[in-house]
């Protein structure tokens, strides 16, 4: 996350997708097939926003979103989320 060459426009955000669970909370394994999509995701860089939507997230956020919402983008390796801030559900 240091030095990263994306910069979302207008009222866009970028995210980092949380892991997916491995484990159960009862301990049984969770095979790739069966994994579901995290919706949580920590807020990488932000858009400067519009006159109409200024942004109101920041970098470092923890925050939810919707199952469907974003594009996903690949940067050296690292898969990331961009999205309008409006498709953010909550911070947590």
């Amino acid at each position: 996350m240091g030095n990263l060459n994306i910069k979302p426009l207008a009222d866009r955000v970028l995210i980092q997708p949380a892991v997916a669970e491995k484990k159960t909370a009862s301990g049984i394994i969770i095979p790739d097939t069966a994994k579901e999509k995290p919706q949580r995701g920590t807020v990488v860089a932000v858009g400067p926003g519009t006159k109409d939507n200024p942004i109101t997230l920041e970098a470092g956020n923890t925050v939810l979103y919707g199952k469907y919402a974003g594009t996903e983008v690949n940067v050296d390796g690292t898969d990331y989320l961009i999205m309008r801030e409006a498709d953010v559900i909550a911070v947590i």
